[in-house]
């Protein structure tokens, strides 16, 4: 059997995920978590690192493609990532394949999808429901133009936060996130904060 590795802050959805993977008869839940330093430890106290992290996107306060960077610098071997995430945006779909995700399937996906997105990512290949292929083809790659701080900055953002709690999360001056924006706001035509919104 296959290993599969939850990680999402709801349970229900973790109970979910589990039923509908116990019930293929193909996998095995090698544990789950709710948070990243929790998905971190667990994970890291594991004998033999599962084959899938199937892995959402938001985990409270913290962006779960943190955890994709933790694992490659663990070293060893490196399980497939799948993520399962509410949102279908191109940046968000475009910034988890360029951390390292080898697919990203929507939350309001049926079984079938979700199976034939887990089986592809086991598989090796990409995966992308074609309405998300669609949607992330169209969409200029903006996150290949940013900086790893612009990412940073540019995720918080878009979970709404304001100057000054960017800077205290990221442990910086408000003036420094102001330019950091700046250089944001150029390099994608934005031509104030509701725009990035938008994109």
């Amino acid at each position: 059997m296959q290993t599969v590795f939850l990680v999402d802050d709801h349970v229900m959805i973790r109970r979910g995920l589990e039923a509908r993977l116990t019930a293929a008869g193909r996998f095995r839940i090698a544990g789950e978590a709710a948070a990243l330093d929790e998905a971190r430890r667990l994970l890291g106290a594991l004998e033999e690192p599962p084959d899938l992290v199937i892995l959402d996107l938001e985990l409270g306060d913290d962006n779960g493609l943190e955890l994709i960077g933790a694992l490659k610098e663990r070293g060893g071997k490196m399980p497939a990532i799948l993520i399962y995430s509410v949102f279908e945006d191109p940046f968000r779909i475009q910034a988890a394949l360029h951390a390292g995700a080898m697919g990203y399937v929507s939350k309001s996906a049926g079984e079938a999808e979700f199976l034939a997105a887990v089986d592809a990512v086991l598989s090796g290949g990409p995966w992308l429901a074609p309405h998300l292929e669609l949607k992330s083809a169209a969409a200029p790659d903006i996150y290949a133009r940013f900086t790893r701080r612009e990412r940073e900055i540019f995720e918080l953002v878009l979970k709404r936060l304001d100057n000054a709690a960017i800077a205290k999360k990221l442990s910086l001056k408000t003036r420094t996130v102001e330019n950091y924006l700046s250089r944001i706001y150029s390099k994608t035509g934005a031509a104030a904060r509701s725009g990035l919104l938008d994109l």
